[in-house]
């Protein structure tokens, strides 16, 4: 993996866009464009304008032979599954239209917009695309993002707490302003390094709408009576509440609602099948002239998440790798050997660690909180693990054994942060618990907590990962050997998050940071107590977003330096005064556990039908930066007449 990683990082430096200028992508006029055979008779009957009028004038073309790969033809449609109905919305991660994109070196480029240019890393010049359309074929103009910023971020009934955090610099918003149709201005007075990277995420900051739908449920726009029975029809509150309910740019669950993504919302829909169909007026374009994306349909079927491998490995899909683990390799690739018409990939997983689990810094209970609060008992837990063992019987000893880190394919990795605290080491970790005063025991061994309670240490997990809960059973029979009980708890997702948010979870399980190939153009944030995403901080992330309205302030010393350094960063002005402040704040996280990392760079199984080309053999599979499939491109995935393997 470090081989192959290593060359995408050099060009990944260019996320940090203080003083450049993002080029156009596209310097050569577009070809003639194709007509798309789906739409050939709307073209024909006049419903619909012909392809070549529904296209930017400056569209994205790609240069498939440049990239190594296949050009493609129209057609056909891609199955794939997901295991909760609210997961469609991973057709906007899989479709990865963005402002700005990340390309498949990693390097940060213009996408729906044409351009950006950056003056002194403060002022952001937006250019959009001349004659770029919302999926049904209405203008996108700057009055789009005007609607956004004036309309929903600053309104006190759609955004109570006004415009998000993310559009803050040192507590200051920007002035924007809209010079005419194509150009947006955000202006801060100071730097804001965040801004370009944000827009590529893998669920962006949408800071545009589309105006001409969004606003007949506007209460400065819509005809009051038409919208006093609207209100009444969708059984809502006020108009606040029926246009929250319509603005979906992320969910995905308003097939009403206009979309610039490849694939938009198909009336073929059911309720455990959901159709996607493609956006006649996308703005990616090959070198030939067809007009992307080459798939003509995506079928989204809902499944129960036990069952998604075992219909991957009936056929049943073109490309899956959510709900697939490595458990499930072995099954799927006899299934390939025995005349499958699919392939198994694998691919290198992209987060910091592929279990972590986080004790909760915030929990509820005032005696458990100082325990969890003692870096001597989170680095006996960590301690207490068996890495090897959980590697060996999960993995096949594939995984890098160790704590949460970046990955060897980062310039950030250090071996000494990876091992910190995580060798298997029984004696040591009883020590730490002893010298913390907790030597009381029952008869089975448990150690008592200050108050008398015995130590059962709850772990909840979403349930959805059978490898976690595996991993979990393996370190509750080597903690029994500290005197702690380990109780597992499954929860639904969403409960889970509620739980960790509010303070009701004790310790919970999930993956490693997102993005574990950072370099020091990255920024930091997210390792500094600024989200309540952050499972082993809630409360302190909470009280970062909302500016002190709710949540705790950080009150531990080297969680007030984590934001100190966080700060740092923002203000640096060379690479290596950048590199130097990751560095501090790895090294805290190495040495504080806030998140116990157990294994990392487990292979990721995905499955690929062998008619679909242009899915790379080797990738990285991160949610950041990346969105999983979406760095890859799945709008120059096509279908081939022949199940051959594809050319590389």
């Amino acid at each position: 993996m470090v081989e192959q990683v290593t060359p995408v990082l050099k060009r990944y430096l260019t996320v940090f866009l203080f003083c450049l200028s993002v080029l156009p992508l596209n310097v050569t006029a577009a070809p003639a464009v194709l007509e798309s055979a789906l739409y050939s008779e709307q073209v024909t009957s006049g419903e619909m304008p012909p392809a070549n009028k529904r296209i930017p004038l400056d569209p994205v073309i790609v240069d498939l032979a440049q990239k190594g790969r296949e050009t493609g033809v129209q057609g056909g449609t891609m199955r794939t599954m997901v295991s909760r109905k609210k997961d469609i919305r991973q057709m906007v991660v899989l479709g990865y239209s963005r402002l700005v994109i990340y390309d498949d070196k990693y390097a940060l480029t213009p996408d729906i917009l044409s351009a950006v240019d950056v003056e002194e890393g403060r002022r952001f010049t937006l250019r959009l695309r001349a004659g770029h359309r919302w999926s049904d074929g209405h203008p996108f103009t700057s009055a789009d993002f005007r609607y956004w910023w004036e309309d929903v971020a600053n309104d006190p009934e759609l955004s109570p707490s006004g415009p998000p955090h993310y559009m803050l610099v040192d507590g200051e918003l920007p002035a924007v302003t809209f010079p005419d149709e194509t150009t947006v201005v955000y202006e801060w007075n100071k730097p804001n390094p965040y801004f370009i990277p944000l827009l590529a995420q893998a669920r962006p900051p949408f800071i545009f709408r589309p105006r001409h739908y969004m606003a007949q449920f506007h209460n400065s726009y819509a005809d009051s009576e038409k919208l006093k029975q609207m209100i009444v029809d969708h059984k809502v509150r006020s108009w606040g509440s029926l246009h929250n309910k319509r603005d979906n740019m992320y969910k995905f669950d308003n097939p009403d609602l206009p979309t610039l993504q490849p694939w938009m919302t198909s009336p073929e829909s059911t309720k455990n099948r959901r159709v996607f169909v493609r956006n006649p007026y996308y703005h990616r374009i090959d070198s030939e002239g067809t007009q992307l994306p080459y798939i003509d349909k995506v079928e989204m079927s809902i499944v129960g998440g036990g069952l998604i491998a075992a219909k991957s490995n009936a056929g049943e899909v073109d490309l899956q790798a959510r709900g697939l683990d490595f458990k499930d390799v072995s099954i799927l690739k006899k299934g390939e050997k025995d005349g499958g018409d699919y392939r198994v990939l694998l691919w290198s997983n992209g987060s910091a660690s592929q279990i972590t689990i986080y004790p909760n810094l915030n929990f509820a209970d005032p005696v458990w909180r100082e325990v969890l609060r003692d870096v001597r008992f989170r680095r006996a837990l960590s301690m207490g693990i068996d890495r090897r063992t959980i590697n060996r019987a999960l993995y096949f000893g594939l995984g890098v054994e160790g704590g949460m880190a970046c990955l060897a394919a980062s310039p950030l990795h250090s071996k000494k942060n990876q091992m910190a605290w995580s060798s298997y080491d029984v004696e040591q970790a009883n020590q730490l618990l002893d010298e913390m005063g907790l030597v009381e025991r029952l008869g089975d061994g448990t150690r008592l907590l200050p108050d008398g309670r015995p130590m059962r240490l709850v772990v909840e997990t979403a349930g959805e990962r059978q490898e976690v809960e595996n991993a979990l059973q393996i370190t509750a029979d080597t903690w029994r050997e500290l005197g702690i009980e380990m109780v597992m708890r499954p929860l639904d997702r969403d409960i889970l998050r509620m739980h960790v948010y509010s303070g009701i979870s004790m310790a919970s399980v999930w993956y490693g940071w997102d993005n574990g190939i950072p370099t020091a153009a990255t920024s930091p944030e997210y390792l500094a107590p600024t989200q309540q995403e952050f499972l082993a901080w809630p409360k302190w992330g909470q009280y970062y977003q909302t500016g002190g309205e709710s949540g705790e302030a950080p009150d531990l010393k080297e969680a007030k330096q984590l934001l100190s350094y966080a700060e740092s960063w923002h203000e640096a002005t060379t690479d290596l005064e950048r590199a130097q402040a990751w560095q501090s704040m790895l090294d805290i996280h190495a040495d504080q556990l806030y998140g116990i990392g157990v294994v990392a760079e487990t292979p990721q199984p995905i499955v690929v039908s062998k008619r679909l080309r242009n899915v790379p053999e080797k990738a990285l599979w991160a949610w950041q930066p990346g969105a999983h499939f979406g760095v890859h491109r799945p709008d120059e995935f096509f279908f081939s007449s022949s199940n051959n393997n594809p050319l590389q």
